[in-house]
């Protein structure tokens, strides 16, 4: 399912970037498996999945096919757009296959749906509740056709005609193995697979002490209100083979779009949670039963209809450093060091070369490093924790095709990464020329005011930071929550991506191993000398022993 929409989507979003989710569930719409290019999305298909069995009840039939996008029925993010299409065999519903991708645009009042300045859901999006766009293997043409024309782009229509396509090679695949099998089996070993992955969950919460463990992050401005801020506070209770994440004393939501759903931040929440246990441990309804999430309504993780919300997503990334900080505590050796937290562009406008509007998201730049773990630096380069990887960069000369820019710089950040026994993962830098008409950017995300935290004496790794250099010299430096209007051809972006935090003390790295990564260029000899104790002679890269133990036994 995930390799169809992989290639036959034409956004960039959805074929380069992978930024979509396949599952499969069955009949209840609980998870069966799933490929989680993008893991925030993942854990909101099978929510969706159950709340429109509910919804329609006995009204679905063999042939149907359903779109969602809406928040406020359990939705995560208006871009994210599903799919869901029931599987029959012999007239019974056994199963479900869905696919969920980042769509270029889906109305509201901003192309490409990323509105800073919107107060409700409305600004922001077409809210498309659970609605049939095929009925009994019919197109609803009237519905197709209402969707589709509250949506800029014709490619949206194109990429979901490709999640439609992805759902039905879902349904062969279920369908094959319940004629080789037979529905009994299918059934049996299906409750078998549920059992077997609680059993795998039960005995990972049960290495982690019992206690109560206590975390808490800041999300940084609301795009309304200069210097505001919002905690999020996380009480961890684990209890024999029961983990409880409750969010009660999280901060009230915000009057902008600086707010989650239920949906995003559970996700968010398991994803981070998943990180810290058997990472061979299958993916589905069972892994969840011992693990409960409490988010009331109205907190700035679950904000009451009908505010905006589009943000929410990207709350990811406080919302685990949260529970990183309450369960250092308790399993040191399986937590990271801050992630670098997303601060990304997105970008509309006219291209004059094909005569027509386009948009884009920069995966390019956006990408960060990753904490540094016990035994192990972080990865470089890797993106957001909600991605963890699975968002991957546009390709340079395609980037160029699809949008009237000239890239002119894509590289590692030197000295970007937290310093430690184990280094953060290094940030990115990006420069590219714009060369559009009525060009908009749009800026969304964090870590401008406080960058990734270091774990036991690691050191803390570098801000993130969007700047816009126009033709006549004027440098505006956008904040994290922004819309800036009719940016002028030829000016640059420039982008700078942060690396992930140190974990352990930096003295305790080996001279050798810094004096390499200096001659290597991912950090400089000064800094070499200022956060790891390690004196390098500049001409050789050799590491001067006797001024390094001095050194390092001085500032000990």
């Amino acid at each position: 399912m995930s390799i169809v929409l992989e290639k036959t989507t034409r956004s960039p979003i959805l074929c380069e970037a992978k930024d979509f989710v396949t599952g499969l569930y069955d009949g209840k719409g609980k998870m069966l498996e799933q490929t989680e290019n993008l893991p925030i999305l993942s854990f909101s298909l099978g929510p969706v999945c159950e709340y429109i069995v509910r919804y329609f009840g006995d009204d679905i039939y063999p042939g149907d096919v359903i779109f969602h996008n809406d928040v406020f029925s359990m939705g995560n993010q208006n871009n994210d757009v599903a799919v869901y299409k029931p599987i029959f065999h012999e007239d019974k519903l056994i199963a479900w296959a869905a696919s969920k991708g980042h769509q270029a645009d889906v109305g509201g009042s901003v192309a490409g749906g990323y509105n800073p300045r919107a107060t409700e859901v409305w600004q922001e999006t077409l809210r498309i509740p659970p609605v049939k766009v095929y009925e009994r293997g019919k197109l609803r043409k009237d519905v197709w056709d209402l969707i589709f024309s509250n949506i800029r782009f014709d490619i949206v229509a194109a990429d979901m005609r490709a999640q439609i396509g992805s759902c039905v090679v879902g349904e062969r695949g279920v369908l094959k193995l319940v004629e080789k099998y037979g529905l009994k089996v299918f059934d049996s070993h299906k409750e078998y697979l549920f059992d077997s992955t609680e059993k795998m969950m039960r005995a990972e919460i049960k290495t982690i002490p019992n206690g109560v463990y206590r975390g808490e992050s800041t999300v940084y401005y609301d795009g309304r209100t200069p210097g505001s801020k919002y905690k999020i506070k996380v009480k961890i209770t684990v209890e024999d083979e029961e983990i409880t994440f409750d969010y009660s004393d999280t901060d009230p939501q915000t009057d902008g779009f600086v707010n989650g759903t239920y949906t995003s931040s559970a996700s968010a929440t398991l994803l981070t949670f998943l990180q810290m246990v058997n990472p061979d441990m299958p993916h589905n309804d069972g892994m969840v039963r011992p693990v409960k999430i409490i988010i009331p309504e109205g907190t700035i993780l679950n904000a009451k209809y009908p505010a905006a919300t589009t943000f929410g997503n990207h709350l990811c990334p406080p919302n685990a450093d949260a529970i990183i900080r309450a369960l250092s505590r308790a399993i040191p050796k399986r937590v990271t060091a801050g992630w670098n937290q997303l601060l990304c562009y997105l970008t509309s406008g006219y291209d004059p070369r094909k005569k027509d509007n386009y948009v884009d998201i920069g995966f390019l730049g956006l990408k960060g490093g990753s904490g540094a773990t016990h035994g192990v630096d972080g990865y470089d380069h890797i993106g957001m924790i909600d991605a963890s990887g699975g968002v991957l960069d546009q390709d340079y000369e395609m980037f160029e095709q699809q949008t009237p820019y000239l890239l002119l710089h894509h590289e590692y950040w030197p000295d970007s990464a937290g310093a430690g026994q184990w280094r953060g993962g290094l940030g990115v830098e990006t420069k590219f020329k714009i060369g559009g008409e009525k060009t908009k950017v749009v800026t969304f995300g964090d870590g401008d005011v406080e960058a990734p935290f270091g774990l036991f004496d690691g050191k803390r790794a570098t801000l993130n930071k969007i700047e816009l250099r126009y033709p006549d010299g004027k440098v505006y430096k956008t904040t994290s929550k922004d819309l800036v209007e009719d940016v002028p051809s030829g000016t640059i972006l420039f982008q700078q991506a942060g690396g992930g935090g140190g974990y352990g003390n930096p003295y305790l790295r080996h001279p050798a191993q810094v004096a390499q990564e200096a001659k290597n260029g991912i950090i400089s000899i000064e800094k070499a000398k200022e956060n790891y104790g390690v004196v390098i002679a500049p001409e050789t890269f050799e590491v001067d022993l006797k001024e390094t133990e001095k050194l390092r036994k001085k500032n000990k």
